[in-house]
């Protein structure tokens, strides 16, 4: 019988490989995958649930993006770019200094930068996410202080004003920011007007803002704006980031870090 984890990591994979190819199709996914054509189909299914494939006769194909962006779940997300994600949580993490208060943003790509705080001692941690919170607990030695507020089911996030100000309260060292769409002109932006209200109010109490995102968001516009580029004070992202916005991101004296896979 497969585990809930082979699944989500199947998914995962048929998602990445309609980002190599706009087609795939049953047979060619049963194959790589070893399973049955019935399993894939079963897969193919509930991708197409959640909106994240189209199916064909024979297979699926990649969902075109909509230059606003969607506001999808974060179980959902999680199946998007996970090598990535992964990578970049590592590197970001490498920014952390011993004895910091750090602000962690919701999102699948801040979650990685939770689960790799292991050689730390002594960290206070502020976040909206209630699945970051219940990583962070499993250390058992770290400050977690949880914002309270309106909770939002699709980012497991607390918003709103009264987690806008408690935040206030707190003056933190580093902010790492969960970013859905970045645009060198438009700026940083996600789908929701609470969470661009909330990021807003994470950067004004940090010292030193960290966007970590991988770079399938470069060059994508959403709803709601949150910053400019240039508010931003570091970027880490994996190698995938178009060579112009690398040179023009140096320029504006933002510090880069590209992870690699």
């Amino acid at each position: 019988m497969e585990t809930n984890n082979s699944t989500s990591e199947r998914r995962a994979r048929i998602l990445q490989e309609l980002r190599k190819q706009s087609e795939v199709s049953v047979n060619q996914l049963s194959d790589m995958f070893k399973v049955s054509e019935v399993t894939i189909r079963k897969d193919l299914n509930e991708l197409k649930r959640k909106n994240l494939v189209a199916r064909i006769r024979g297979g699926a194909i990649r969902v075109p993006e909509t230059n606003l962006g969607v506001d999808i779940a974060i179980k959902d997300k999680q199946l998007f770019h996970y090598k990535e994600k992964s990578s970049i949580g590592k590197l970001a993490a490498s920014l952390i200094n011993e004895n910091e208060t750090i602000l962690l943003d919701s999102g699948t790509t801040t979650l990685e930068v939770a689960k790799n705080l292991h050689t730390f001692q002594n960290l206070t941690i502020v976040t909206n996410a209630i699945n970051i919170a219940m990583e962070l607990l499993a250390y058992k030695r770290f400050t977690v202080i949880l914002l309270g507020g309106h909770l939002r089911d699709t980012s497991l996030s607390t918003v709103g004003p009264i987690a806008e100000s408690t935040l206030k309260i707190f003056y933190c060292d580093k902010l790492f920011l969960g970013v859905d769409s970045f645009n060198l002109e438009k700026g940083v932006s996600t789908p929701n007007i609470e969470e661009a209200n909330i990021n807003q109010t994470m950067m004004s109490m940090s010292k030193e803002t960290i966007a970590v995102f991988d770079s399938s968001k470069f060059n994508k516009r959403s709803f709601t704006f949150i910053s400019s580029v240039n508010e931003i004070d570091t970027i880490v992202t994996d190698e995938g980031i178009p060579a112009d916005i690398r040179v023009q991101l140096r320029k504006m004296n933002i510090n880069l870090h590209i992870a690699r896979l």
